[in-house]
């Protein structure tokens, strides 16, 4: 996908779901109801180009999912090592998922912050990203 200093991204495929599930577990903020093999299998069968990672010698240190459902522009896991941190891997992967939410024909990335974790919320304001307080997230378990 592109050179960053010495890290590279690139997309997800098929033999990167444990990794990423391993990674997640030690770089992101809290878990998911999808943070599970079947779950990363349908997202990366589905859409391998929404799943963006950057590496560094062979190891992953970031990720995001750019999802695009044809309407709107989702961003999910945001993580980076915490070795890896302010070295503008994090701000590499938001402009790789701009540029494909752009070629896509998107118009506004939103992202889910948890509210406790500073960090994530330092890194999205740096961005460019502003939380839209009218709004809450109401969800329902399936299944």
């Amino acid at each position: 996908m592109s050179e960053l200093n010495d890290h590279h991204l690139r997309t997800a495929g098929p033999a990167d779901t444990a990794a990423l599930l391993d990674f997640w577990k030690s770089a992101a903020e809290g878990t998911s109801i999808s943070d599970d093999p079947e779950g990363v299998d349908r997202l990366i069968a589905r859409d391998a180009e929404s799943v963006i990672i950057a590496e560094r010698d062979g190891r992953i240190v970031g990720t995001v999912i750019a999802g695009w459902d044809g309407w709107r522009c989702h961003l999910y896991r945001l993580a980076v090592a915490p070795d890896a941190r302010r070295q503008g891997i994090g701000g590499a992967l938001l402009a790789a998922a701009e540029r494909r939410f752009t070629a896509l024909g998107g118009r506004r990335g939103d992202a889910m912050v948890l509210d406790h974790n500073e960090l994530g919320r330092h890194t999205w304001r740096a961005a460019g990203y502003a939380p839209e307080p009218q709004w809450s997230r109401w969800t329902k378990p399936l299944g």
